[in-house]
C-alpha cells in the first residue's frame, strides 16, 4: 500500500521534472535549435503542417537554421509562416532554401532567458510540493482508516519528504547547469 503511494509520487515528481526540461526548449540559448520552429506551421493542401513535415530542418551552425523543402512550391509559404511566426529572425529565400541568420544574443536578452527559466524550475517545484502533499494526505487518510499505524504514517511521510528533497536537488542541479549553458558566451 505505502510502496505504491511511493511510487506514484516519483512518477509524478520525475514527469514534472521532464515538463520542466520540455519547457526549457522554447528557451533560447546561446546556441540555436530548430526548436525555435515547433510552432510554425504552414497550410499544407489546407492542413496546418509542421515545417519538420514538408522539409529538412537543419541547425547549420550555433545561429543559422536552414529550411529545404521537399516541395519547392512551398518556399513562400515556408516563408510567410516564419515571419508570422515572429521566431526572431526574418527568412533570407534563395530559391532553394530558406536561411534565418538569428543575432547573437545580448547580456540582457540571456539575463532574461535565465529569468524564464528560473520561473520554470520554480513551477516545478510548486508540481513537486503538490504532489508531496497528495502523497501525504494518502497516506493520513490510511492511518485514519486503521490501515497503518501513527509511526507508520510518520515513517512513511519521511520517506515522502526524502523523496521530495531528491527531485528538488534534482531541480536545482538541472537549473544550474542550464544557466550556465545561456550564461556561457
Amino acid at each position: 500500500m505505502l510502496n505504491e503511494i511511493y511510487s506514484e509520487c516519483e512518477t509524478k515528481m520525475l514527469s514534472s521534472i521532464e515538463h520542466m526540461q520540455r519547457e526549457f526548449k522554447t528557451l533560447r540559448t546561446g546556441k540555436v535549435t530548430t526548436a525555435v520552429l515547433d510552432n510554425v506551421k504552414i497550410d499544407y493542401y489546407g492542413t496546418p503542417t509542421p515545417l519538420d513535415q514538408v522539409g529538412s530542418v537543419i541547425a547549420a551552425d550555433a545561429t543559422t537554421i536552414v529550411v529545404n523543402p521537399w516541395e519547392k512550391n512551398l518556399l513562400a509559404d515556408i516563408e510567410n509562416a516564419i515571419l508570422k511566426g515572429n521566431v526572431g529572425a526574418t527568412p533570407n529565400n534563395d530559391g532553394d532554401q530558406i536561411k534565418l541568420f538569428f543575432p547573437a544574443m545580448t547580456v540582457e536578452q540571456r539575463q532574461e532567458s535565465v529569468k524564464q527559466m528560473k520561473g520554470m524550475g520554480e513551477n516545478a517545484k510548486v508540481s513537486i510540493r503538490n504532489d508531496r502533499k497528495h502523497s501525504n494526505d494518502a497516506i493520513k487518510k490510511l492511518e485514519k482508516d486503521k490501515e497503518i499505524t501513527q509511526d507508520e504514517s510518520k515513517s512513511a511521510q519521511d520517506n515522502i519528504q526524502k523523496i521530495t528533497d531528491k527531485y528538488s536537488v534534482k531541480i536545482d542541479q538541472i537549473l544550474k547547469d542550464k544557466e550556465a549553458e545561456i550564461l556561457k558566451v
